[in-house]
């Protein structure tokens, strides 16, 4: 990846901070010390004031640090980060400085405010993760990378989607192919068949697809970093008039939940649209979860589309849009697409098919 993106979103920061009143940034979560400076190691800090940008990490980073971090000057030492930034003077006293309190914890905070009593601290978890909200076009081309790879796994495992073989079984054959096709999983695969279905996380256990099983498979691929996240429901052997009923009041509120996902859109409507239409055909109480999340290099991240929020959709926003029927000691049906956000609509990037899928 080229160092200006680095470089573009370093200013950004800066912009953001200026704009909400502040002098700089103490950056400790790896996710977001990855967007900003390049940098994949297990520990680091990031520091942004008006003198400079610094990068903490220790001594078994040197050589790592080295080729990835972008626009930041480096300190490594085997001492603790606010060692090194209060030794070397990186942090000038009397500056209102914003900190991720949801990615510290109590422990460092109490010793942060003591190491640098004369530093006003102002917590501002969400800074970084709502500027990497919005998509450049190195990272809409990693997820579509892992888009094609997860629809492509997809395909090759449905021939063991049939009785003998285990969910487990499916899952790390998955797991196997990701593996070897892109970077690897971009999370646990789910694969919970009948009524373990009716569990939206459910964990792959020893038990056997069975005639008649709704088998509710989500899984994907991530690459250079980034995640895709996909759910389909086929069925094994045969389906009731209940198993077309339910797929296709998901399906339909799934689609209609596409239909109205574009920038300018509040994310509490679009999970609206779905979450009324399935409560119209009788099964609200039975969708328990928020409609879908923004992806990148987390795959859970900002926006959401729950009722509680009050983000609003941006043109390249990446979202996942994922509703949901759960029927404890019967099964679920989930359908999950990622998509691009646009002006006049959505760019929904799977291309494995979401009509109900009967295996024999």
């Amino acid at each position: 990846m080229s160092d200006t993106i680095y470089f573009k979103r370093q200013n950004r920061l800066k912009e953001v901070l200026g704009d909400k009143g502040l002098d700089g940034m103490l950056i400790t979560n790896l996710t977001n010390i990855r967007y900003i400076c390049g940098f994949t190691g297990s520990a680091a800090s990031c520091l942004v004031t008006p003198s400079g940008q610094y990068f903490i990490t220790d001594g078994r980073y040197i050589e790592q640090s080295k080729s990835q971090v972008k626009g930041f000057e480096r300190y490594i030492d085997m001492s603790s980060h606010f060692n090194q930034i209060r030794e070397n003077k990186l942090n000038l006293g009397g500056l209102k400085i914003a900190f991720e309190g949801d990615h510290m914890s109590y422990a460092q905070y109490e010793k942060m405010t003591e190491t640098f009593s004369d530093t006003s601290w102002e917590n501002c978890s969400m800074i970084l993760e709502d500027l990497a909200s919005v998509k450049d076009d190195y990272e809409l081309d990693c997820i579509r990378v892992a888009v094609e790879v997860t629809d492509k796994v997809y395909e090759e495992i449905l021939p063991i989607l049939s009785p003998g073989h285990t969910e487990k079984e499916v899952a790390n054959a998955m797991v196997s192919k990701y593996r070897e096709y892109s970077e690897g999983e971009a999370y646990s695969p789910i694969v919970a068949t009948g009524p373990n279905g009716a569990f939206p996380h459910a964990i792959p256990t020893d038990r056997e697809f069975k005639k008649g099983d709704f088998v509710v498979i989500d899984a994907a691929a991530k690459y250079a970093g980034y995640h895709a996240d996909m759910t389909r429901t086929p069925i094994i052997g045969e389906s009731t008039s209940k198993h077309e009923e339910i797929y296709s009041i998901v399906k339909e509120s799934q689609q209609r939940a596409c239909d109205a996902a574009k920038a300018g859109v509040p994310c509490k409507k679009v999970d609206s649209v779905a979450r009324d239409y399935i409560r119209e055909m009788g099964y609200g109480e039975y969708y328990t979860h928020g409609t879908g999340h923004g992806l990148g290099l987390e795959i859970h991240t900002s926006p959401r589309f729950s009722p509680q929020s009050d983000q609003i959709l941006e043109k390249n926003n990446v979202m996942t849009i994922e509703p949901g029927i759960y029927l404890a000691g019967w099964g679920g049906v989930r359908i999950e697409d990622d998509v691009i956000i646009g002006e006049e609509g959505c760019e929904i990037l799977n291309k494995t098919t979401k009509d109900m899928v009967v295996l024999n």
